[in-house]
């Protein structure tokens, strides 16, 4: 996760001293436009849009795309319960698919899971692993479907030199403590679109028809929800957009690092992944689940099993696996054309995966030597590791 100090606090202060703490409602331009325009020049996209959370960019993309009751939307097994919610937050069903061993979405099984019904794909790029965007987008255009990113847990990492979260049609990103932007809570959505940039404006905030807006593009005005940021996010978003570049390229160097002294060992197999040259999320693979338990319970520090973050699986995901909602005549199960089917082996192939894979901290806050240090120690390595050097 990205660190926050001074700078943020100094920022906020600003931000509170001027008084304009509120998005809309003061002169000029304020924190939250700055940051807007600098993310779509960094990230080379036409629109950005903040949002309170990485949720509510989620449910402002797919609404600003038009999903609703009726559609499916292909969701992984393995990602934050909030990308399935998300989908039935808007009417939709979520249905579930098989991850790889690079822990994200298997385009195979996206093929497999594709009916008459299916409205959309939704790729998240887990942990800093991103997907295998062309295989994904090819198989969306063969079958006339969007692609909604969810790159909350890979902010600004990038895809064959593409940013995750602006390769599909648009794309949603989260802001929170564990993420690398971090201002506690905080999300946007970016799109080429006119139009979706228009209707995820419109959805986020109820008010939007006083704003002032006449750049709807022609879009007919709707009601929303309140997914709005405040100014004082967007005074940290300025300065941890700044610090993105520099921490990614630190976690770049190490996993380099500590990649090339992994893969020396008998004991696993590092985890594939879809870019190889951009990598900075690190999973190494074991045969059986017992093996995993043994590696995460020798080095406590930094590494642990996948499974093990059972929020983070689909079998755990108790509401949406019993159908519930807050209310029966609101439930989207109930709009759907066909019923879909959840049960504990809807995904064998995933668990399995989740279960024999481990994590791995790649430190990026933390020297690369004692970074390779850790790595040789897991790897079973005594003599120190000479092909790098250790001053980035």
């Amino acid at each position: 996760m990205a660190k926050v100090g001074l700078r943020e606090w100094l920022a906020i202060g600003g931000v509170i001293a001027s008084g304009r703490l509120a998005r809309y409602g003061g002169p000029g331009e304020g924190p939250l436009d700055r940051f807007e325009k600098a993310f779509a020049e960094k990230f080379g996209v036409k629109h950005v849009l903040t949002v309170s959370s990485g949720t509510g960019a989620l449910i402002s993309a797919l609404a600003a795309s038009g999903v609703g009751p009726g559609d499916e939307v292909l969701v992984p097994a393995y990602t934050w319960i909030a990308t399935a919610a998300s989908v039935l937050a808007v009417g939709a069903v979520p249905v579930i698919v098989d991850i790889d061993e690079t822990l994200t979405m298997d385009p195979e099984d996206i093929a497999r899971r594709i009916t008459p019904r299916t409205r959309a794909i939704l790729p998240v790029h887990m942990a800093n692993m991103v997907c295998d965007m062309e295989a994904i987008t090819t198989l969306a255009r063969q079958n006339g479907l969007m692609v909604i990113e969810d790159a909350c847990q890979a902010v600004g990492v990038r895809y064959r030199g593409q940013r995750v979260g602006t390769i599909g049609d648009i794309g949603a990103f989260s802001f929170n403590q564990f993420k690398n932007i971090n201002i506690g809570e905080g999300g946007a959505v970016a799109s080429q679109s006119d139009r979706f940039f228009a209707r995820a404006r419109m959805y986020h905030d109820v008010g939007e028809l006083f704003r002032g807006h006449l750049d709807n593009y022609n879009e007919p005005s709707f009601f929303g929800v309140n997914f709005k940021a405040s100014q004082i996010q967007g005074a940290m978003l300025n300065v941890q957009l700044g610090k993105l570049d520099p921490m990614l390229r630190r976690m770049r160097r190490r996993h380099q690092v500590m990649s090339h002294i992994l893969s020396g060992s008998d004991a696993f197999r590092l985890g594939s992944h879809n870019d190889p040259q951009n990598a900075v999320g690190l999973h190494v693979l074991f045969e059986t689940e017992g093996e995993a338990k043994a590696f995460a319970a020798r080095n406590r520090r930094g590494v642990y099993r996948v499974f093990d973050s059972s929020r983070h699986v689909c079998t755990h995901w108790t509401p949406i696996l019993e159908k519930r909602a807050f209310h029966p005549a609101m439930n989207p199960y109930g709009w759907a054309s066909a019923d879909v089917e959840y049960g504990p082996d809807m995904c064998a192939r995933s668990l399995d995966i989740l279960k024999r894979t481990c994590r791995i901290s790649i430190g990026e806050n933390y020297p690369t030597a004692l970074m390779a240090y850790l790595a040789r120690r897991m790897a079973g390595r005594k003599t120190p590791e000479r092909r790098f050097s250790y001053a980035a």
